[in-house]
């Protein structure tokens, strides 16, 4: 038998044991992923689709699986596994202070959507914006609330987004989390949302609890899609379910 022959079986040869060895790797995986279910099902858990768990197997493989190509002889299904591009994202169109805002909201657990639409219904991105209240800057803080916050600029556009972020969120704690109470709260005053159990009945209020939102939900909606890869089939796939208010910011519009 000549040379080329011989190395073009021991090519096969190769090729096989490593699609051996990738099925045996597949095979286990199907394994957990039935015992997954039944563990689950025992502690009264809803039974989760086979992406997820394949997703989650994935990353104790070093990933290896979900992103080889598909083994000899079996096809990848339609269904997809979604793979974050970046945290953080803002759409809609940027403005000068993205990195601060994005930064900030990161710092205190806010969707820095929220916190940019904040910023915009307050200032309109204007580092020097005033309102007749007394309230300046780009989240429009009072002296005072300011001076509680450890901001000593209220120009300064880092200053004040970090202020902004870290009293956005206490109001946030302060109302359970309810994000409407909590802006009616930054524009308002916490008192006033105590006193009448929601949002005050000022206009201004109002009007500038929905305004952030419809800003924010800008935001959300242009912001980059989520990518996604392939799933990987396993050789023998299991089926599984699939009047104006005189405290708070003074905001300016």
């Amino acid at each position: 038998m000549s040379v080329p022959a011989v190395d073009a079986i021991a090519a096969v040869g190769t090729g096989a044991q490593n699609a051996v060895a990738r099925i045996a790797e597949l095979q286990q995986l199907v394994a957990r992923a039935h015992a997954l279910p039944q563990a689950q099902s025992a502690a009264g858990s809803a039974t989760p689709n086979f992406a997820s768990v394949l997703a989650g197997s994935s990353a104790g493989l070093g990933g290896a699986i979900a992103t080889a190509p598909a083994p000899f002889g079996v096809t990848p299904p339609a269904s997809t596994v979604p793979v974050a591009t970046g945290t953080g994202a803002l759409g809609g169109e940027p403005s000068a202070f993205d990195g601060l805002i994005v930064a900030a909201a990161q710092r205190h657990g806010l969707d820095p959507a929220l916190l940019k639409g904040l910023i915009r219904a307050e200032s309109n991105f204007d580092p020097n914006a005033s309102s007749p209240a007394g309230a300046a800057g780009l989240v429009q803080l009072m002296p005072g609330t300011a001076a509680s916050l450890g901001v000593a600029d209220r120009l300064d556009p880092a200053q004040s987004i970090e202020g902004g972020a870290k009293y956005l969120r206490q109001q946030l704690d302060a109302f359970g989390g309810d994000v409407t109470k909590a802006l009616a709260a930054y524009n308002a005053g916490p008192g006033a949302v105590t006193r009448y159990g929601g949002v005050p009945p000022y206009a201004e209020t109002q009007a500038y609890v929905v305004k952030v939102q419809a800003y924010a939900d800008e935001y959300r909606v242009a912001a980059p899609a989520v990518a996604t890869v392939p799933a990987v089939a396993p050789t023998t796939a299991p089926v599984f379910s699939t009047a104006i208010p005189t405290t708070g910011s003074g905001s300016i519009t």
